[in-house]
């Protein structure tokens, strides 16, 4: 009797257990999932120098570099973050793909409440001081960091962006082995704030002594250049096309190549003026015909901006797959 009686209470008792459990599986509230954040693409890098500038530093760097990888240093414009640039841009994508490291220049809302680059400012732009020399100090982190190739450090920017690597080229020629300037300005087309929006709206007026001289100032014992692209849309009401013109005849100016030398191909997209030098560096001169302000891209024919960043547009020209041609990133 006593074995039989504890047997049914040891049931009794695991059965009321049960019943427990059940109960508080249904009044105790459901466990949120944790969802995974995304992970940002961009890092922040701090402590590259002692940034005169300001600047931040953000970059990219593919899990799987070669050996003395390449480095594109992409600034940006107006409006616009690294973030959004490069998610619309696909620089990061092509960094994986083609084994390089992307360096995002930051400005800080401090230094313009904008976000533009403060390509106009004289103290911004002089030598080894201000934003041009945070810019460089990023770029020797990133060598020292990644082991890069000296030879092949390239940048591109877009706008303000465009304006500011006209001036690194130009202070720093033996930095870079090319340049992109999209939708930007001549070096020197402006020294403070509102000269630099009426230039940018109705066109730069040309220095008497030329727009080479400009760039011949900054460095005046240069004799080889790095090869410099121009980019612009015909249809851009932000910064005039007469800006693109201006800045080409100073690159040519610079190099002493005769503008009637040119090539002339007509294309979907446009036309593609070109140059070549007895040093072998290049002048390329992209006329995107009916782009706004922005930097082409290929999309759907449908997709007139990209909504991930509206100075992303699309076009039938792909500016950084036409960027790693001419980089030999490809």
């Amino acid at each position: 009797m006593k074995i039989g009686f504890s047997r049914s209470l040891s049931r009794a008792i695991r059965s009321q257990k049960k019943i427990v459990r059940l109960v508080e599986a249904v009044l105790q509230p459901p466990r949120r999932r944790r969802t995974r954040k995304a992970p940002q693409r961009l890092e922040t890098i701090v402590g590259f120098g002692s940034n005169p500038g300001r600047l931040v530093m953000k970059f990219f760097a593919p899990p799987k570099l070669p050996e003395r990888p390449p480095v594109v240093v992409v600034l940006h414009g107006c409006g616009q973050t690294p973030e959004s640039l490069d998610a619309a841009s696909g620089f990061s994508r092509l960094a994986r793909e083609k084994g390089f490291v992307v360096v995002y220049p930051e400005q800080s809302k401090s230094n313009n409440p904008h976000g533009c680059f403060n390509w106009f400012r004289p103290s911004s732009v002089a030598r080894d001081r201000g934003e041009l020399l945070s810019v460089r100090q990023m770029i020797e982190h990133a060598g020292k960091r990644y082991g890069v190739d000296r030879k092949r450090v390239f940048v591109v920017g877009l706008s303000a962006g465009g304006a500011m690597t006209a001036v690194l080229v130009a202070t720093y020629p033996d930095l870079f082995a090319g340049a992109a300037i999209v939708a930007g300005m001549p070096v020197g087309a402006a020294r403070e704030a509102m000269s630099a929006l009426r230039a940018m709206r109705a066109g730069a007026p040309t220095p008497a002594e030329g727009w080479g001289s400009r760039i011949v100032g900054i460095s005046p014992e240069r004799r080889s250049w790095p090869s410099i692209s121009i980019w612009h849309g015909t249809a851009d009401s932000v910064v005039n096309p007469k800006n693109a013109n201006a800045s080409v005849d100073q690159w040519l100016e610079a190099m002493n190549i005769n503008r009637e030398s040119s090539h002339i191909q007509k294309k979907a997209w446009g036309e593609l003026h070109s140059w070549r030098t007895a040093h072998g560096s290049s002048v390329t001169f992209y006329s995107v015909a009916d782009l706004a302000h922005g930097l082409p891209v290929k999309k759907r024919a449908s997709d007139r901006s990209n909504p991930k960043d509206p100075f992303v547009l699309a076009s039938d020209v792909s500016a950084p797959l036409e960027l790693m041609r001419l980089w030999g990133l490809s």
